[in-house]
């Protein structure tokens, strides 16, 4: 048995609770929102965020994150993208030396163009950064609906670490090297989870959303094969399947804000609308000026930057994707 901080009390945080305290850990979830905290001592629920999901008697509660972080031996780090830095700076007078941190969010800091482990390294160097992500939205997590996700790590015993820790009957967890492929799968995924949506509230079908899925893997993979990614990743769970589930899942809030700008809200409406983290607009111009900073073409990626930040109308943007100039599908293939 382990003893798990998780450093989060959001959706994500609170549904990896469960996983690991029906594999007998003992675990602790810390908020710095005095009244989250309140709220889950009190109905062992996560009322907001995931409703109908219970949590065991046997997770506790606390606002003390050096608390949290000196009574566990294994921290997951389970805030928002946008607020991982911060957090990690936080978190960095109390973490042990060699002290085993992963990293569950998805994103790409937009002013340093970091991954979230880059981000968690450089405030945190003495911790040893783990990744884990993939196809799972909380909703079916916290339901223990069958599950498979890749832990990632920079050495082979930390990933199987993870693995051991998380993995059971319904939640399986495969192992990988290639953390900067299973990230930015996991973060550029949700820009083209942005234009998939758009597609659907646009009155769209499934041709137009099988195009997006099909162009945005092969964009995504072109950029991060550039940066060093292998191309095996892009192809697996953390990158097709992950980009899968979150364009077409009715679960997945970077589709639903997607379909919201497709009818005609405003990027600021939609985010209010769908009440949670957009990860997808923060990654946005983040992948936008990875593209240029390694003169990577993403046409999609591109176009949802102009829709999010130039109110440009989606209808447009999805022309001038159909209208581009004509070009062979795959530049590798030649007729003999």
């Amino acid at each position: 048995m382990s003893r798990v901080g998780i450093i989060g009390a959001g959706s994500w945080g609170t549904a990896l609770s469960l996983v690991l305290a029906n594999n007998g850990h003992s675990v602790e979830i810390w908020s710095i929102v005095e009244s989250e905290i309140e709220m889950l001592k009190e109905k062992h629920e996560h009322i907001d965020k995931l409703p109908g999901v219970k949590l065991p008697d046997s997770i506790t509660f606390t606002t003390d994150i050096e608390e949290t972080i000196k009574n566990n031996d294994i921290l997951v780090l389970a805030v928002p993208s946008v607020f991982t830095r911060s957090t990690a700076k936080m978190m960095a007078p109390f973490v042990k030396e060699g002290q085993i941190i992963v990293c569950v969010a998805k994103g790409i800091e937009e002013n340093t163009l970091m991954t979230i482990s880059d981000v968690v390294e450089s405030e945190i160097p003495c911790a040893d950064v783990a990744v884990m992500c993939g196809p799972s939205h909380a909703e079916e997590v916290g339901q223990l609906l069958p599950t498979t996700v890749v832990a990632g790590a920079r050495t082979q015993k930390t990933a199987e670490i993870v693995q051991d820790l998380f993995m059971n009957e319904v939640f399986r967890v495969y192992t990988s090297p290639d953390v900067l492929g299973m990230e930015l799968g996991g973060s550029l995924k949700n820009v083209i989870a942005l234009a998939a949506g758009m597609a659907d509230g646009l009155g769209y079908g499934d041709n137009t959303k099988a195009a997006l899925i099909t162009r945005g893997i092969a964009e995504i993979s072109v950029l991060a094969i550039e940066m060093g990614a292998k191309a095996e990743t892009l192809f697996g769970l953390t990158g097709i399947g992950d980009l899968i589930v979150t364009c077409e899942s009715r679960h997945s809030r970077n589709r639903k804000a997607g379909m919201l700008i497709g009818q005609g809200y405003t990027m600021d409406e939609a985010t209010k609308e769908v009440k949670m983290v957009v990860e997808g607009i923060y990654s946005a111009k983040a992948a936008l000026a990875l593209a240029e900073k390694y003169d990577v073409r993403m046409p999609i990626i591109e176009e949802v930057n102009r829709v999010l930040f130039e109110d440009k109308p989606a209808k447009e943007a999805v022309s001038e994707l159909m209208l581009r100039d004509r070009k062979i599908e795959h530049s590798s293939l030649e007729w003999e």
